[in-house]
């Protein structure tokens, strides 16, 4: 019952979602504003998201042209990236940068990074306050993953001879400007704008009004360069419970803050990107709503070198055209050993990578991670190869063609662990994506060696087959 009752909740929001999108696409080609406001007002992020997907270019330049700057800004910031940078290009370069200005900096560093560089620099041409645009070009100069490109500007700074009682009425007077930055700690900085200390939000307002922060402060506070990456991030926010740290350039001047929060999406983002890499998907996040040629060529570009791996793997077995005729039943088990260890050797990959990513291991630790994975593989492919030889020799009641199966199953279940354990560290070694790369190999590898171990086997046991 209760299950019936979530179907039918489901295609009534399905029913609404397909409706509003319909009402805002006869609001935009009526150009009627106040009717597509209200549609967007009601709409959660999750609808607005679909609705995009389901407009067509000419609908969603129309759509962008309609709302004001502060809507149109509302909106590109509730989809996704892949979305709003979309909507970014297709829009003049002059209303494109009204809607950055008006989404502040943060978010308009992360998408300005994800557009080309020519639509970026045009944008930023047009920006009103010049400052704000060079402020930009630096942000977007850092790499996405790194303490610069994750950083916030919201930091409350204060020079370090500036007294408590100061600090206090600037707080007071610009209390709703500093309620969104989560303000536990003020940093000191000197007239160049170099960190020399944080200040605890109790020692200010326990310290006497007359005292200057730079007496109060904690000197030479832990802080991250602008360039330090992802992985070393987190090793620094494992090591300190904070909830932010302070960034620097290489002079040591504040250049914002990073947040826990901040670093931990960014590595959700890339085992996200990880796993569409390893998918085949490449070039960056693929939605539907793309042009469909960008979509082939992108598929295409992993599509293809794919087809010479497989001629590989293909050309063992054409090797060993007259055991396969002589047994039959080999065609059968073939493709179980190949996919069966290259399930196995997904998951050796998968682990190297998540490793790789949380900086537990580096390229220089392959023999370990080779010793540790073999010693798995050896006993995962016993199991397996006595499971799957007992089914082929129960099967056509030969207990050779068993040995030759299972043996195939032991021996490539080691191979694939050992492979999908190291290639990662090797690609990771020469500065190649493992995320992208990993995947071809080791299925190549796996087939070939699957096949290879097959066949061979059954060629030396032919005469008890």
């Amino acid at each position: 019952m209760a299950t019936e009752q979530q179907e039918e909740e489901h295609l009534n929001q399905e029913i609404q979602q397909v409706e509003a999108w319909k009402t805002l696409n006869e609001a935009v080609d009526a150009g009627d504003m106040e009717a597509a406001h209200d549609i967007l007002e009601e709409a959660t992020s999750d609808d607005k998201r679909r609705m995009i997907s389901l407009l067509d270019a000419e609908h969603r330049d129309a759509l962008c042209a309609l709302l004001p700057v502060d809507e149109a800004a509302e909106l590109i910031e509730s989809l996704a990236d892949a979305q709003a940078v979309k909507m970014l290009e297709e829009m003049p370069a002059e209303r494109a940068a009204d809607v950055l200005e008006e989404l502040g900096p943060d978010a308009s560093g992360d998408l300005l990074r994800d557009l080309d560089d020519d639509s970026s620099e045009a944008i930023l041409a047009e920006f009103d306050n010049t400052q704000e645009s060079d402020d930009l070009r630096e942000r977007v100069s850092y790499a996405w993953d790194s303490a610069g490109g994750l950083m916030s500007d919201r930091v409350v700074s204060f020079r370090e001879n500036t007294t408590v009682a100061q600090v206090l009425t600037e707080l007071g007077e610009h209390a709703e400007d500093y309620s969104d930055n989560e303000v536990q700690y003020f940093y000191v900085v000197d007239k160049n704008k170099i960190l020399k200390g944080v200040l605890a939000l109790r020692n200010l307002v326990l310290g006497r009004r007359t005292r200057a922060i730079g007496e109060l402060m904690i000197k030479d506070p832990a802080s991250v360069p602008v360039d330090m990456a992802l992985e070393d991030l987190h090793d620094v926010f494992e090591k300190k419970n904070y909830l932010a740290f302070p960034v620097v350039d290489a002079d040591g001047r504040l250049r914002g803050i990073v947040t826990r929060d901040a670093m931990q999406e960014a590595l959700s983002d890339t085992q996200t990107d990880s796993y569409l890499k390893s998918s085949g998907i490449v070039g960056g996040e693929e939605l539907r709503s793309m042009p469909l040629k960008e979509r082939c060529m992108r598929r295409l570009a992993w599509l293809g070198p794919n087809i010479l791996l497989n001629l590989l793997a293909a050309s063992i077995i054409a090797s060993y055209e007259d055991t396969l005729q002589a047994v039959i039943a080999l065609a059968v088990f073939l493709p179980m050993v190949s996919d069966m260890s290259g399930c196995s050797g997904n998951q050796a990959v998968a682990v190297s990578i998540r490793e790789l990513t949380l900086g537990i291991i580096q390229p220089r630790d392959y023999l370990r991670v080779l010793k540790k994975e073999i010693w798995l593989g050896l006993n995962n492919g016993i199991v397996l190869g006595v499971v799957l030889g007992t089914l082929a020799a129960v099967w056509k009641s030969n207990i050779y063609l068993g040995l030759v199966v299972g043996g195939a199953l032991m021996l490539n279940t080691i191979l694939s662990v050992s492979i999908g354990g190291i290639v990662p560290l090797i690609l990771k070694k020469f500065k190649v994506d493992p995320a992208l790369a990993s995947g071809p190999i080791l299925t190549t590898c796996t087939d070939m060696s699957g096949f290879f171990l097959v066949l061979s086997l059954a060629s030396a046991a032919m005469k008890h087959l």
